[in-house]
């Protein structure tokens, strides 16, 4: 199936509905921010190799206005990242244990999500709503995933689901994602507990 057809097929559209006006009305649509964290060694590396990649003079601009158009967008670069890109470790790469990067034909979960925010900001997004974000799977292990913040709440971009929920929707357990202010800060999230990846003190 083509991506265009898939957009086209009856099964978005629904998912389009509901992510729009069904599930706006979930609560809590919004992540919840208690104070500052450590970035992850991957994402602090990341920066001193990619500056512009962390460099945002335009501060927090508020949530993006979810507009049909804007979801529409999310699934395409979701769905298009997800089956483009070859999931292969950083080990498996690199030779390293952890490495963030933008992909071109492999990568972890990482990389499906800094390529993600990459087209979603070349797409009209700000840099200040398309957030890297480090979860715990229910086996425990970390994850990182991208968060789309919207004034119908933070939805998630993953690499494990061509769907795109709202964040309170998914299985993950939230610990720290980047910082709306400055994409080179981190903040944490109510609901992280654990830390889950190497961080820079």
């Amino acid at each position: 199936m083509t991506i265009s057809s898939w957009l086209r097929s009856g099964v978005t559209a629904a998912v389009l509905t509901l992510g729009l006006f069904g599930l706006a009305n979930a609560t809590p649509a919004s992540m919840t921010i208690t104070g500052n964290a450590a970035p992850p060694i991957g994402h602090y590396q990341f920066c001193q190799e990619n500056p512009s990649e962390c460099a945002y003079a335009g501060g927090d601009a508020g949530p993006a206005i979810l507009t049909q158009d804007r979801w529409k967008m999310m699934l395409t670069i979701n769905y298009t990242v997800n089956t483009t890109i070859k999931p292969m470790t950083d080990m498996e790469l690199y030779g390293v244990e952890e490495k963030w990067a933008i992909p071109t034909t492999a990568g972890d979960c990482e990389d499906f999500a800094l390529l993600k925010r990459k087209e979603l900001i070349a797409a009209g997004f700000s840099p200040s709503d398309t957030l890297m974000t480090v979860v715990l799977q229910p086996n425990g292990e970390g994850h990182a995933v991208l968060t789309v913040r919207t004034d119908h709440g933070d939805f998630i971009l993953d690499n494990m689901r061509n769907k795109v929920l709202l964040w309170s929707d998914t299985e993950y357990t939230f610990l720290k994602r980047v910082s709306a202010a400055d994409p080179s800060r981190w903040v944490k999230l109510q609901d992280g507990h654990t830390v889950a990846v190497g961080s820079v003190q």
